[in-house]
């Protein structure tokens, strides 16, 4: 096996991002919304960069 240039680019050696990865981990940030006390009908209208950014500062959140 080599180890010429093909290795040592980063796309070939990186994995792929999945889908199913992505809105498993936006589906445990909604939950994690929720416990912190927003109304689950309100997070689920939010888009994934707004839960994104609510979760930066939970504490800045009101209860």
């Amino acid at each position: 096996m080599g180890t010429g240039r093909t290795f040592r680019k980063a796309p070939r050696v990186r994995p792929k991002k999945k889908p199913a990865a992505k809105r498993r981990r936006v589906k445990v940030q909604k939950t994690r919304l929720v416990a912190l006390g927003l109304k689950e009908d309100a997070v689920n209208k939010m888009t994934s960069r707004e839960v994104r950014d609510l979760l930066k500062r939970p504490r800045k959140i009101k209860k």
